[in-house]
């Protein structure tokens, strides 16, 4: 459940170039990407007027970034305004911004 908001999914769509968000088997939001050999370049993120306010971006930005994390070998540019202000807010994910120092954090 997210944000009250039951049955949400988001997948990559590797053919697409996007993350899609999916709420009861309806579309509901996307994050665009493009690729480049060492970036992940965030260029769009979109999500149903009739949504906004759910968290339906937030958990694009989340999952979107997680994968770039697991994957490792692509540091993200953002130039989705959306996703550069989600990142603003969420220092944790600070160390995948392309030209930002790799994380120091232990484990």
């Amino acid at each position: 459940m997210l944000g009250g908001v039951a049955d949400i999914e988001i997948v990559k769509d590797a053919d697409a170039h996007r993350y899609v968000a999916t709420l009861d088997g309806e579309r509901v939001g996307f994050a665009q990407y493009q690729l480049t050999d060492e970036l992940v370049v965030f260029t769009h993120t979109e999500v149903e007027d009739r949504c906004e306010g759910l968290g339906i971006g937030s958990a694009l930005a989340r999952f979107a970034l997680d994968d770039v994390r697991a994957d490792g070998s692509r540091r993200v540019l953002p130039l989705c305004p959306f996703i550069k202000g989600w990142i603003g807010h969420h220092p944790d994910y600070r160390d995948l911004v392309y030209g930002a120092p790799l994380s120091t954090a232990k484990d």
